[in-house]
């Protein structure tokens, strides 16, 4: 079975709205975009690399889909991660598209839930979600997240979309793999365990 992998960029207090630039999330007023190119360097580029080893294809909602579909068709070619994404499929959720012209992508059809537990089940790698936070919301409440894959950078911006919203369903975590980078950023991949158990001191 395909695992859905969340892969997410996220500020200490948890925010994840436009880490790679001022213009690229604008909604109800945010003003910190770019936030992770300070503390971006050698060692999250090469983690971030990682997480798309095991996957063939990517799963989005509507305003990552577009925010990349304005980018990566006419980006450096040099750049090594240009050719994966143009190549890799792209599963696009969104209840207002009616076409997706990048290349390699379906819109899916119907239900999101329903669609996303047939992805699981048919052929091929690993699923990435990247950014898309409505939509991992919406995996997350349904039990469809098999992995986190999690930079955690050392700034804090008070305000933002957060991937962990108020309602997320309480989940433990396993660790797979946790590491600090020089610049103080923490890569971690965490699967979930159940339940969060509970005890005092």
């Amino acid at each position: 079975m395909r695992k859905i992998i969340i892969c997410t960029f996220l500020t200490l207090d948890g925010v994840m709205q436009a880490p790679g630039g001022p213009d690229e999330d604008t909604q109800s007023g945010f003003e910190h975009g770019g936030w992770q190119k300070p503390s971006s360097d050698d060692e999250v580029g090469a983690a971030v690399t990682g997480w798309y080893e095991s996957c063939d294809a990517m799963l989005l909602g509507r305003k990552t889909y577009e925010i990349f579909a304005s980018y990566w068709p006419t980006a450096d070619p040099d750049n090594p991660f240009t050719g994966r994404m143009n190549r890799m499929h792209k599963y696009v959720a969104s209840r207002t598209l009616t076409a997706v012209e990048w290349q390699n992508s379906t819109l899916l059809k119907g239900d999101v839930v329903d669609a996303v537990r047939e992805l699981k089940v048919s052929d091929g790698r690993d699923i990435n979600v990247v950014g898309s936070g409505d939509l991992a919301q919406s995996l997350m409440r349904h039990g469809l997240v098999d992995e986190y894959r999690l930079t955690v950078h050392p700034v804090i911006i008070g305000t933002g979309k957060r991937l962990f919203a108020d309602g997320a369903i309480p989940t433990a975590l396993e660790p797979v793999s946790v590491s600090t980078t020089k610049g103080g950023t923490v890569v971690g991949v965490y699967r979930p365990n159940g339940e969060p158990r509970h005890g005092s001191y």
